[in-house]
């Protein structure tokens, strides 16, 4: 027979809080993926009962709203420079100043670390922001806005026009991640429908057959100036 171990020589358990569980739980996310985040996952990971946890956060949906709230806490300052440029970009030469470029680096940046995490994107459209990284985010597009010279009401719509545009952007760029695949793929899946279609039951989609798909990089540049256009020239009275 085994002999007994005392539980005094076990190693000390880390103690509990919510930043060590909200860390397990992204490291949970992004190694098992979206389903198997629960929190009797997150504190079996922690060697505690599910129990503890709920001392820190309230529930599931509590969790994942920190853990979008910390992701967002890591997206950086980027310098326009940061920003890779897109094939056939070019420069509109507008003359709209810095705060243009660094609001384009920072849409980007901000894209980029919330679609690491599979889910966390949901979370973002699913609530008005007001975590405290999420502010902070929001205050820094609110100042180049600010920058740009538009009025209180417009750069207050505008704002969560951008950030809507943000989620939106890494939602999709999740989902392809969570199926195994890549845009290149995905791509090249829709081309090969929109190719057999036919041509009389879908005109337009099949006379555009070689512009609907294609762009990479330069779609995503375009969509974000043809929405800063937008906003420079709607005011929101």
């Amino acid at each position: 027979m085994r002999a007994p171990v005392s539980r005094r020589a076990r190693p000390a358990k880390a103690p509990l809080s919510r930043d060590v569980i909200i860390e397990t739980g992204l490291r949970v996310l992004d190694r098992e993926g979206l389903a198997a985040l629960t929190m009797r996952r997150v504190a079996q990971e922690l060697d505690t009962g599910a129990a503890s946890l709920y001392v820190y956060v309230a529930n599931r949906d509590d969790l994942m709203t920190a853990m979008l709230d910390h992701v967002l806490g890591t997206v950086p300052d980027p310098t326009p420079a940061d920003r890779p440029a897109a094939k056939g970009a070019v420069k509109t030469g507008t003359g709209d100043g810095n705060w243009r470029e660094q609001l384009d680096a920072l849409v980007d940046a901000s894209v980029a670390v919330m679609s690491r995490h599979e889910g966390l994107a949901l979370v973002a459209l699913g609530a008005i922001p007001t975590s405290p990284n999420a502010l902070a985010l929001l205050e820094r597009m609110l100042t180049l806005l600010d920058e740009a010279g538009l009025d209180a009401r417009t750069r207050a719509w505008a704002v969560d026009l951008l950030y809507l545009y943000i989620t939106a952007q890494a939602a999709e760029q999740s989902a392809y991640r969570v199926k195994g695949g890549d845009v290149e793929g995905t791509v090249a899946a829709a081309q090969q429908v929109i190719d057999a279609l036919p041509a009389d039951r879908y005109p337009m989609i099949t006379g555009l057959r070689e512009q609907m798909l294609t762009g990479g990089d330069a779609r995503e540049v375009w969509a974000l100036r043809v929405l800063i256009n937008g906003i420079l020239a709607t005011p929101a009275r």
